[in-house]
């Protein structure tokens, strides 16, 4: 079967919906069926630009027809329980900021706090049934998402070391936003210029969080808790963020945007060599100097518009220093009590999962940018938010 055919966009649907037993979208918050245009994009760069060996044939065609089947069964599943439309999400706690900033260490941590409710990545991966809070723990689904992550890591040896990933550890909202294909999830994992430049310059992402919204509330019908969310993502779509949640709480993180880019064009390279056989850094590098500077100067630019206590800013480097004098703060700023409990869950986590610094998995020299010019794009930024420059490796 050719790639065009493979990833024909009607096929995949159409498997969807056999493995679904649904063929309803949810046409009743997406009556323009928004998602198809994300879709579409999605599968021509897949045939065009990703340059996909045949292990990657099959992962990508698993990345089309899995999130669009967790979307008719939800979709189902609200149809059938259409109380699930009333459960509110309450004062939602996002991490937001540039990739590599510390965004998941925070939210690893934050996430012990038994009062704060993460979606695992086994829920959003796999969420129907509905999970329930007696085998929230125990479920099978469990052991078959990190049956699957390990073999990530046998295929890649090194995948869970520069980004660590587990069935019980929270998930991104980039992979819920994945059910609209509207969603960072794959600029990271495939070669998709054009499917890039789309998501950054024309895409509507108010679908996108009208989805995410959805998906929450299927989740908290079965497991209550106040939600905690993480994604460098929400950065470019502030302004769409606060709008689909107005209550929500933004904790912004920090660091060099050099390092930053250095650093996920890395990372973003290790990823694609599971799909394909032609990457390399600078190519992804060509992407995430464009990815970041534009986030940052929108991200500075919607954030004007936000009341200033609405955003909480967090500097990698005093993180870093002093993890939990940071999260005190970020606390007292929240208004919440650290309870002893859930400090002493924190610490257990740490040193259970340290981190080595990233070692030699990435140098500036890898991107092959021009680091006088992109630091001069970048001056706004760290001059705003007081970001020191970090020696480049």
């Amino acid at each position: 079967m050719s790639a065009s055919d493979r990833f024909d966009p009607a096929t995949l649907i159409e498997q969807a919906c056999e493995w679904a037993g649904s063929d309803d979208f949810g046409t009743e918050f997406d009556e323009n069926e928004t998602w198809r245009e994300g879709l579409g994009l999605f599968c021509e760069g897949l045939i065009r630009d990703a340059r996909l060996n045949d292990l990657g044939v099959e992962l990508a065609a698993l990345d089309v027809v899995q999130p669009l089947k967790n979307r008719l069964q939800i979709v189902e599943w609200r149809k059938s329980h259409p109380e699930i439309a009333q459960e509110k999400i309450s004062r939602p706690i996002f991490i937001i900021g540039q990739p590599r900033t510390g965004t998941t260490i925070l939210f690893d941590l934050l996430a012990q706090d038994p009062q704060l409710r993460p979606p695992l990545t086994w829920e959003v991966d796999n969420p129907y049934p509905l999970p329930q809070p007696e085998t929230y723990h125990t479920d099978p689904r469990i052991a078959e998402t990190q049956a699957r992550l390990e073999m990530s890591e046998q295929i890649i040896p090194g995948f869970m070391k520069f980004h660590p990933m587990g069935a019980l550890v929270g998930q991104e909202c980039v992979r819920i936003f994945a059910g609209q294909f509207c969603s960072m999830i794959f600029t990271v994992q495939y070669r998709l210029p054009a499917y890039y430049k789309w998501l950054l310059y024309e895409a509507d992402h108010r679908p996108s969080y009208r989805y995410h919204r959805i998906f929450l509330q299927y989740l908290q019908s079965g497991v209550h808790g106040q939600w905690l969310l993480k994604s460098p993502a929400h950065l470019w779509d502030l302004d769409t963020l606060v709008d689909e949640y107005a209550d929500a709480v933004i904790v912004q993180t920090h660091r060099d945007p050099l390092t930053v880019i250095s650093s996920i064009s890395a990372l973003a390279n290790h990823l694609r060599r599971m799909a394909s056989d032609e990457t390399s850094v600078a190519d992804c590098a060509q992407q995430y100097v464009e990815d970041i500077v534009v986030g940052l100067n929108r991200g500075m630019t919607l954030r004007d518009a936000l009341p200033p206590n609405q955003v909480i800013d967090v500097q990698f480097a005093d993180f870093m220093r002093d993890p939990f004098a940071t999260i005190r703060s970020l606390y007292a700023r929240l208004d919440r009590e650290l309870t002893s409990v859930a400090e002493k869950r924190m610490q257990d986590f740490l040193a259970a999962h340290p981190g080595d610094g990233g070692g030699g998995r990435y140098t500036w020299a890898d991107t092959e940018l021009d680091a006088g010019l992109v630091r001069e794009q970048v001056s706004a930024y760290q001059e705003r938010y007081a970001v020191a420059s970090e020696p480049l490796r």
